[in-house]
């Protein structure tokens, strides 16, 4: 059958699935493209969007990493990804660590890099899923490719959620926290903010109970033990 024999309905179906295709390749490329732009721009969480579209609080101060006090890039770097300056994006070691090391499920960390969760928050949604976790790998692969490791901790410190009431970013989180400045934090306060990341909802730094209390004294004698771990965010 000829393209003119075919129907009208035909066609028009025909277009419409090329045209669902073309869409999807270019959601699908989106997030590869912008990633490049972020290098420069201050980005937002797909969580904050989520938040703005329900007309939910959002506060998030943007805080240069030079800016910060350099407690709290090390006490994350020792709470979420002790080998963030020597993977590429991934680390298979280090999720085979985290199950291993785990003697409570609900204390944790989980086996994603920083780079991952700073993939997932920019461009993917909370929870886990197998098809999250395939959209996840690779865009953390091409983060690490295209972005400096300063500049990826930076962005994963301005858009993770540090507070149960809309509060994103370091700085909200220190001044929900603490009612002080992330520039000035302690390594104790680092510590503390280091130990709720994995949930801010369930975990207060506020007020911390006593398995945030004994997760910020294991992170805060890290970060005394091994201070190099933070090598590759110094200039």
């Amino acid at each position: 059958m000829t393209e003119a024999q075919r129907s009208p309905g035909s066609n028009r179906f025909r277009r419409f699935l090329r045209g669902v295709a073309i869409l999807a390749l270019i959601l699908l490329a989106l997030p590869y493209a912008l990633a490049v732009v972020y290098r420069a721009v201050p980005p937002v969480s797909t969580l904050m969007l989520w938040q703005w579209a329900k007309g939910a609080r959002v506060e998030r101060v943007w805080v240069p990493l030079d800016a910060m006090a350099p407690a709290l890039p090390l006490a994350v770097l020792v709470a979420e990804d002790g080998q963030f300056c020597r993977h590429h994006g991934i680390d298979l070691a280090g999720l085979r660590e985290a199950i291993e090391e785990a003697d409570d499920f609900s204390e944790a960390r989980g086996g994603s890099t920083i780079t991952q969760q700073t993939a997932k928050n920019l461009f993917l949604w909370p929870g886990r899923s197998l098809v999250r976790k395939a959209l996840e790998t690779p865009l953390a692969l091409w983060i690490d490719l295209v972005m400096p490791k300063r500049r990826i901790m930076e962005i994963y410190l301005n858009i993770a959620q540090w507070g149960p009431n809309g509060e994103f970013g370091a700085e909200a989180g220190s001044q929900w926290a603490f009612r002080k400045s992330v520039r000035v934090l302690s390594p104790q306060e680092a510590a503390l903010l280091a130990s709720v990341l994995p949930s801010p909802g369930r975990r207060s730094a506020r007020q911390p109970g006593p398995g945030v209390r004994r997760l910020a004294g294991i992170y805060t004698a890290r970060a005394a033990r091994f201070p190099q771990l933070a090598a590759c965010l110094r200039r």
